[in-house]
């Protein structure tokens, strides 16, 4: 992002009422303006997420949640959001009224995160997302670091204190259960920090006495912002739920989708009927076949999953799945740094790289495999495919990577989790069906207990945001149902509870794309080409698929009507 560009805005908000109170020229040009500063302004502003998917490449600098820092927020959404609703798209061609109502979504994202749902102020996790999780997400780059590199790692950590002042001022009485599960998280933080800083010393510009400073100052605030919180938590209130009004918000404004909550749990449990049955027909077929097993070791599981992906390249190519680029790079693994492992679970483990770095290679950082794995863990470690396939190739990582090279600026930069996760699933069941794992009978088994989490994932998004789950509750469902390891599910929970709208995309988006293929397919016929489906679904990809199916098929009926 141009630095420049982010600290004239203050010029462009005094000007934006002014600019759009004059008759404007009614093309898409006024939008692509509109866009190119909210992007600049996002960039600089957007919350630090967990996300695997919406991140975002960010200006260098500290970063600021004071109420004063906010209420500009505030100010400058309502400058761009009086500018979207002025711009008159009539008779614009289809691709460009997408854009339209894609630039309306990331503004009401913005107002999802400043006023609809305001962790800010609800949620002390939050605050960990923006002090730890930026830490992490700087160090999904490999090392080692340059001078520029390791400088803003240092003030992501110099930041942390300053943030969680901020933060300890702004809660006002956030749920318990969200309390207790930031008390948990920040247990032992202080020789994580020190670890972490005595690693990097090997891998950074930094002198050891600066890093030392500036991480005993971060372990100092956020012991002291843990105490805050455990000294609180008698006093503080139960409820967890965002209700039903905030979540219809989201489906229908952010999201994009034309489902009610009811629909989506009707969608989930139809799905999960489904999954069961599969899986069930799955391990009865197989009930002979010998067991997977775990791969021996780091450098074992580098080579297997570097030939396999390899092998799925070529498999999209030759039976005529999708297009494989050859500029795109490659999903590898990679052992995980010291540095890194000593700050697992504050963020993602994987580097999708970015819009400016799509001659770097993915990776996704491991650590031994053992029998103590997790849920994802475990599945990965036994074949790497069914990760490969959504998280690297053909999943995000291949999908973000040709949506960062769209020739349409807008698509580059706004992100849809319900389009993204839904074509991440959607691969798995698409290319179980087309026979990549032929070969591995449980590869199968794998492929369909995670389509019954997915499906699961909606029942508990739905019931945690109108009250109807607990996070205990939630966590002991997926536990039971899926079933899992309870840590990860305590994880799912966790997650699930605090950002609503997020567990139901892989599902739903998924389930949009399955009909959006039928739909083409019954309106061309003959004419039908998965290849060229394929290629608009993944290229368009951070787009939700109700729009692209208005777009690729003139179909607008599922289009939710925005709130201008």
């Amino acid at each position: 992002m141009n630095a420049c560009r982010v600290i004239g805005l203050s010029v462009l908000f005094a000007a934006l009422p002014s600019v759009f109170a004059q008759s404007q020229p009614q093309t898409s040009d006024v939008l692509q303006k509109l866009s190119d500063d909210f992007w600049s302004w996002r960039a600089k502003f957007a919350p630090f997420t967990g996300d695997d998917v919406n991140r975002i490449e960010r200006p260098g600098g500290t970063r600021d949640w004071s109420p004063v820092e906010i209420d500009k927020q505030r100010k400058a959404l309502e400058q761009f959001e009086a500018g979207w609703k002025k711009i008159d798209t009539n008779g614009w061609p289809i691709a460009e009224q997408v854009d339209y109502q894609l630039i309306g979504s990331a503004l009401a994202r913005v107002r999802w995160e400043l006023e609809i749902n305001p962790r800010w102020k609800r949620d002390p996790n939050f605050y960990i997302d923006q002090t730890l999780t930026p830490v992490v997400e700087a160090l999904t780059v490999s090392g080692p670091y340059d001078a520029t590199q390791s400088h803003e790692i240092l003030t992501r950590i110099e930041n942390i204190p300053s943030i969680l002042q901020q933060g300890a001022a702004n809660l006002d009485k956030p749920a318990a259960p969200f309390a207790s599960v930031a008390i948990q998280a920040l247990e032992n933080i202080r020789p994580r920090l020190r670890k972490m800083g005595a690693a990097l010393l090997r891998s950074t510009t930094l002198e050891q006495e600066e890093l030392n400073g500036v991480t005993d100052r971060a372990a100092d605030a956020l012991e002291k912002f843990r105490k805050l919180l455990q000294e609180k938590l008698p006093s503080l209130p139960q409820e967890t739920a965002l209700g039903r009004d905030a979540y219809v918000f989201f489906l229908k404004n952010v999201a994009l989708l034309p489902y009610s909550p009811e629909e989506l749990l009707a969608m989930g449990r139809q799905e999960w009927n489904r999954a069961v049955a599969f899986e069930t027909f799955e391990k009865q077929r197989n009930k002979d076949v010998p067991p997977l097993s775990l791969v021996k070791d780091i450098p074992a599981w580098i080579k297997d999953t570097a030939a396999k992906e390899l092998s799925i390249r070529e498999f999209l190519d030759k039976r005529g799945i999708l297009t494989v680029p050859n500029w795109l790079q490659h999903y590898t693994l990679r052992p995980m740094p010291e540095y890194f492992r000593a700050l697992q679970g504050f963020g993602e483990i994987d580097d999708f790289t970015s819009p400016s770095r799509l001659k770097d290679n993915c990776i996704r950082y491991v650590t031994e495999p053992s029998g103590k794995l997790g849920y994802f863990w475990r599945a990965t470690a036994e074949d790497p495919r069914p990760i490969t396939v959504h998280e690297g190739i053909p999943g995000h990582y291949f999908q973000l990577c040709l949506s960062w090279k769209h020739e349409d600026p807008i698509r580059r930069h706004y992100y849809a989790s319900t389009a993204n996760e839904g074509i991440g699933f959607y691969a798995e069941e698409m290319m179980l069906q087309a026979g990549l794992f032929d070969d591995s009978p449980h590869t199968r088994e794998i492929i369909y207990n995670f389509m019954r989490l997915r499906a699961l994932r909606v029942e508990v998004d739905v019931k945690l945001a109108l009250g109807e789950f607990t996070l205990e509750q939630a966590a002991k469902y997926l536990e039971e149902k899926v079933p899992m390891d309870p840590e990860t599910a305590r994880q799912e929970a966790i997650a699930f509870a605090t950002s609503p709208g997020g567990a139901i995309s892989y599902q739903i988006g998924k389930l949009q794309i399955v009909k959006f293929l039928a739909d083409a397919r019954l309106q061309q016929g003959d004419k039908f080409n998965l290849r060229a489906f394929h290629d608009f679904v993944w290229k368009n990809g951070n787009v939700p698929i109700a729009l692209q199916r208005w777009e690729y098929l003139n179909l607008n009926d599922e289009v939710p009507q925005m709130t201008k």
